[in-house]
């Protein structure tokens, strides 16, 4: 078993492999607010709705609730939501959809990161999120409804 990964220094992106690589939500916005990226959240319309939203961000779904479909529409909804020659991060509640979104969006040619600890982070003891990381947790802006 390997030892786990050092954290990732929040100003430092994590290379990784079949997409561009791993990102903090703190550098996700400092790129996004220096408009170095744009922000591609690929969650459900229901979760947007329901738990809150990135204003700004580029709603582009990977897997659609209910019963989480895989959005058939997705390459042709990024190419036309996102500009020429952009670089993407991805967000999604937990950093796991991102991953594959990124990983597809690499594969159409696209500079794509995942944003680590999503929007909610993982569950804590309790099973609650938005207490271990997240993009909430670190106070970056959102807004509910």
């Amino acid at each position: 078993m390997n030892p786990p990964s050092p954290p990732l220094p929040p100003d430092q992106p994590r290379p990784t492999d079949g997409y561009a690589g791993d990102i903090s939500p703190q550098l996700a916005w400092q790129w996004v607010s220096s408009e170095q990226a744009v922000l591609v959240d690929v969650r459900s319309d229901a979760e947007r709705d329901w738990v809150g939203h990135v204003p700004g961000a580029l709603a582009v779904v990977w897997k659609q609730w209910p019963g989480m479909r895989l959005n058939l529409d997705f390459d042709a909804q990024l190419r036309a939501a996102v500009p020429a020659g952009a670089t993407i991060v991805m967000l999604c509640r937990s950093g796991v959809r991102s991953i594959a979104a990124a990983r597809r969006a690499t594969e159409l040619g696209l500079t794509a990161y995942n944003i680590l600890e999503g929007f909610e982070g993982d569950p804590d003891d309790n099973g609650q999120r938005n207490r271990k990381g997240g993009w909430r947790f670190h106070g970056l802006p959102w807004r509910q409804g």
